[in-house]
């Protein structure tokens, strides 16, 4: 059986959850949150942290549970039922497959408009090529790439936090600490949630580490608590830098929501300082990219080597490096797609698959510890029924809170993944494929 090799430490595993969540995002987002939220980012932030907190003690519940590759398929099927799992990492992979595509398109899209003699399709390959390059090398590489490219991104954001805090402590008008930017005279709860539900697609790096569980050395200490630390972390970047920015551009009015943070960088730093932000974003979608073909990978490994998946093309290690190697390339085929989709399109129902996967691990913390362990105490009350039940609604709440069109395209992946099931289980007679897990 292959196994993949130990090598990640507690630091290694929350640099590569925070460069999947990818920081500088909360500002390549933030005209369309204050768009949605009518001006309160901060407040969907807020939100969002909390649902994902309970979100992520649940993670860490189930990761302690079954240190083992496959994050929320390993998960559910383990502790619900088979074929429930098989659909959970159905969720999964329409999360996991098209989050590298809208990255990379994401990133391309920056520098086709800065760069527009340069087709960007050149953009979009020149992404796939090099990430896949240095994935297939492997996780040690990918290590360091992202730790130097972290820094920069971090760099960036915090310039563009401290130039909003000299924006309006020079302006004098406004004082630093107010709380308007989370609840002013508009304030809507509905909107505020609306806000939250594409807020999280943020924090999706925390349960992404779930994934290099078998690359971890001791896992059942180090990944739930590195799960922890990603999600803290990623959330209070997210918080303070929204807070700042509102601050420095009040409301939701702008000429572009779309390039919403380049119309506030330039008013706080000018046309320099745009420059410098746009490589930090360009930077940022590098290496959230890096991280999220990394993690796709290692879902397919999992299920192509219990054989839910071609156990002949996912379930087998290069020799060489020791990587996924068939599960990377199928990443970067599915991301040629990209040059076919806009941004819109292709990022529309990756939270779906995400809230779907989020609930059904919540559940599985109940069946596991709750039901099957009888874990029955007023703490474990609390730990394994309380707040999975928590996290469970406020992930619900969160899907139905997206748009329509990302709940019907969300539901017509998961009625194809209903229908290959049924063929892969000659019509749900039997089990699908599993494999014993070692962990040793």
């Amino acid at each position: 059986m292959a196994n993949l090799k130990r090598t990640l430490s507690l630091g290694s595993v929350v640099l590569f959850g925070i460069a999947y969540m990818t920081p500088i995002i909360v500002l390549g987002t933030f005209g369309i949150l204050a768009d949605v939220t009518n001006g309160q980012v901060p407040a969907a932030y807020v939100a969002a942290t909390l649902a994902m907190l309970f979100t992520a003690l649940s993670y860490a519940k189930m990761a302690t549970a079954f240190p083992v590759a496959g994050s929320a398929y390993t998960y559910v099927r383990k502790s619900i039922n088979a074929k429930l799992g098989f659909l959970a990492g159905w969720a999964l992979l329409l999360d996991y497959l098209f989050l590298p595509m809208a990255i990379w398109l994401i990133g391309a899209a920056y520098l086709g408009s800065a760069f527009p003699e340069v087709p960007q399709a050149v953009w979009v390959l020149g992404f796939i090529v090099v990430t896949s390059l240095i994935n297939m090398v492997g996780l040690q590489l990918a290590k360091t790439v992202n730790g130097l490219l972290m820094v920069v991104q971090l760099l960036v954001l915090v310039a563009f936090v401290a130039l909003c805090v000299h924006y309006v402590a020079g302006d004098g008008s406004k004082p630093l600490w107010s709380l308007q930017p989370f609840f002013d005279g508009s304030f809507s709860l509905p909107l505020v949630m609306g806000g939250a539900a594409i807020a999280c697609y943020s924090f999706l790096g925390f349960d992404a580490v779930s994934t290099l569980t078998e690359e971890t050395r001791d896992p059942q200490k180090t990944i739930p608590r590195a799960i922890l630390l990603i999600t803290l972390f990623g959330g209070l970047i997210f918080i303070v830098t929204a807070y700042f920015v509102q601050l420095a551009h009040p409301g939701a009015v702008f000429t572009s929501t779309d390039s919403a943070a380049y119309e506030i960088a330039r008013n706080i730093g000018g046309d320099l300082f745009v420059s410098i932000f746009l490589i930090g974003l360009i930077v940022g979608q590098f290496t959230s990219g890096l991280s999220a073909q990394a993690s796709a990978s290692r879902l397919l490994f999992a299920m192509g080597r219990d054989g839910v998946l071609p156990k002949r093309l996912f379930g087998t290690l290069s020799k060489r490096f020791g990587t996924p190697l068939g599960s990377i390339l199928l990443c970067a085929v599915v991301a040629l797609l990209a040059l076919k989709l806009d941004v819109t399109t292709s990022t529309s129902f990756i939270n779906f698959g995400a809230f779907l996967a989020f609930s059904l691990v919540n559940l599985s913390v109940i069946f596991h510890y709750w039901i099957g362990g009888a874990r029955r105490g007023a703490r474990e009350l609390l730990q394994y029924l309380l707040f999975p039940l928590l996290g469970m609604f406020a992930t619900l709440w969160l899907m139905v809170s997206l748009d329509h069109l990302a709940i019907t395209l969300g539901l017509c992946w998961l009625a194809l993944g209903v229908v290959y099931l049924a063929w892969l289980t000659s019509g749900f007679r039997r089990q699908p494929p599993e494999l014993q897990f070692d962990a040793a």
